[in-house]
């Protein structure tokens, strides 16, 4: 790989890892409304890449579907458990969507699975379910559940994409754009209350975060790397991706503090293990997926 090229790679995991910061601010600190943060989120996402809309790509209806869990579903659950969860861990718990894309290939599409693929595979929800489980009792992290249900969102839409027409990187931000407004809008009018006034309350680190959020991440960070992996081997750039979860537990326990004792440090060595051997040998399907949730 370019020495520019690998920079560029290192800039993105690093946006990635930043945004996961920053969302937590934004939900946590400045009390955005997870749900009203992410349609804004995707309502400026729209806006910037709406030109590229059309044509509308075939077939239509699992487009949207594949958009929503993608795009709005996935952001917004991420956004719900970052209320309670620190980043670091919710880095550590996102990771279970390569794993779940890897079973569901193998359930669905018919796809192999090696012994070395099922190790990697056990050894990744092994150590999301170390941070996951509260030590003090027989109940999980509520916040974390969220972010594995985001997980699970996006390896569903990834594994229906399988069958897609390849679409281009800014087309498929428009279309996520599209499909997550609606119903992000209309489950914030039903789960959320004074979402307006929350948000506008949150100043200009509010306005800050969101651009962030959709300009940076959205736009600019996952443009790059579509346009990386299409360059090179998807075993070659996937492993590299799992700088941006090394990157957010190390920025989430510099900067906000997250505690990161035993049982974070093995949990996250087992998932991130795990993850490695996983993609090893990849399939263009998970470091697809790995693309659409390193934003979260």
């Amino acid at each position: 790989m370019a020495l520019r090229d690998f920079l560029l790679l290192m800039m993105v995991c690093l946006i990635w890892a930043t945004n996961n910061i920053v969302s937590k601010y934004a939900v946590s600190v400045l009390s955005a409304p997870p749900l009203f943060y992410a349609a804004i989120r995707f309502m400026i996402v729209f806006l910037a890449v709406f030109p590229w809309l059309l044509p509308a790509p075939k077939p239509l209806g699992r487009i949207i579907i594949i958009a929503l869990l993608m795009g709005g579903g996935s952001f917004a659950l991420v956004f719900v458990g970052l209320k309670t969860a620190t980043p670091s861990a919710g880095a550590v718990v996102g990771q279970i969507g390569v794993p779940i894309t890897t079973l569901l290939s193998f359930l669905l599409l018919g796809e192999r699975m090696s012994l070395r693929r099922a190790i990697g595979v056990g050894m990744t929800l092994a150590g999301a379910l170390v941070v996951i489980w509260d030590p003090h009792g027989v109940k999980f992290s509520t916040g974390l559940l969220f972010i594995a249900a985001a997980a699970l969102a996006g390896s569903v839409g990834a594994v229906l994409m399988k069958r897609v027409e390849t679409l281009r990187p800014l087309q498929l931000q428009a279309w996520v754009g599209l499909s997550s407004i609606p119903p992000l809008l209309a489950a914030s009018a039903v789960f959320e209350q004074d979402q307006l006034e929350t948000t506008l309350a949150g100043g200009w680190p509010m306005a800050a975060a969101v651009l962030y959020s959709a300009l940076v991440v959205s736009v600019l960070a996952h443009t790059v790397y579509y346009v990386l992996i299409r360059r090179y081997e998807a075993n070659l750039i996937a492993p590299l991706t799992l700088m941006a979860p090394l990157a957010t537990i190390a920025l989430g326990v510099v900067i906000l503090q997250d505690p990161f004792g035993p049982r974070m440090a093995l949990g996250a060595s087992l998932a991130l293990v795990g993850v490695l051997v996983i993609v090893a040998r990849p399939n263009l399907l998970a470091a697809k997926l790995q693309s659409m949730r390193r934003g979260d």
